[in-house]
């Protein structure tokens, strides 16, 4: 045998150990991952029950983690529906009881689109759980009135121009509703702080401002 072909046999030898040894590795690595994944599995799954029978124990009420009835208090009106725990009471009114008039737009308690009344304060219900909201007053856009007979603050919105894409406008329609509700004659500063929970892209401020002074106590459609 040659010197290079006696090279080339000595070079293939030591890339098979290398990859032998590189497996062997890899194999070892494995199993000790999937045992520790295991592992953590079956102590987080100790400490789930171990958690939950210490909840039960000091009569926390456990829901979940699949659908439970439960009973909202909306416009007056009490409504059963089953929803999970992780459902929010804005997808809760959209999804489950057909109330559209809050809108999903930031879904992150920002913009004010979705917001409904509570027990008499203003929220967005996109940060709020459907199951934390029963026993409490909750008060949609739907309640003022419909297109057919509509409160003076949603005919003044009109009147106004205060709404241009629409999807600001119910938030701001209930947050002005309670503002007046707190304050029939709200002062500007009053105004601003009221509102300061609502955005609207489009810029339409003025027309909302004076669909609010015209709704006020005193304005011409009080």
């Amino acid at each position: 045998m040659s010197r290079e072909e006696k090279g080339r046999d000595e070079e293939r030898s030591a890339l098979s150990r290398r990859s032998f040894l590189r497996g062997t590795a890899g194999a070892g690595l494995a199993s000790l991952i999937a045992c520790g994944a295991q592992g953590d599995a079956e102590t987080t799954g100790v400490e789930d029950e171990t958690a939950e029978a210490r909840r039960r124990e000091a009569g926390v009420e456990v829901l979940g983690p699949g659908a439970v009835a439960i009973e909202l208090t909306v416009n007056g009106e009490a409504r059963t529906l089953s929803v999970e725990p992780r459902v929010t009471l804005l997808e809760g009114l959209r999804r489950d009881l057909g109330l559209t008039g809050a809108k999903p737009v930031c879904d992150r308690g920002t913009c004010g689109a979705c917001t409904v009344i509570a027990d008499g304060r203003t929220v967005y219900a996109c940060s709020l759980l459907a199951v934390a909201c029963q026993g409490v007053e909750i008060e949609t856009v739907e309640a003022l009135g419909t297109p057919q007979a509509m409160h003076p603050l949603q005919a003044a919105f009109v009147e106004h121009d205060a709404q241009q894409c629409g999807f600001c406008t119910p938030g701001f329609v209930v947050a002005a509703k309670a503002l007046l509700d707190r304050h029939p004659s709200p002062s500007p500063d009053e105004v601003a702080e009221g509102l300061s929970g609502n955005f609207c892209r489009c810029g339409t401020y003025a027309g909302i401002a004076a669909a609010l002074a015209a709704t006020a106590k005193g304005g011409r459609h009080a």
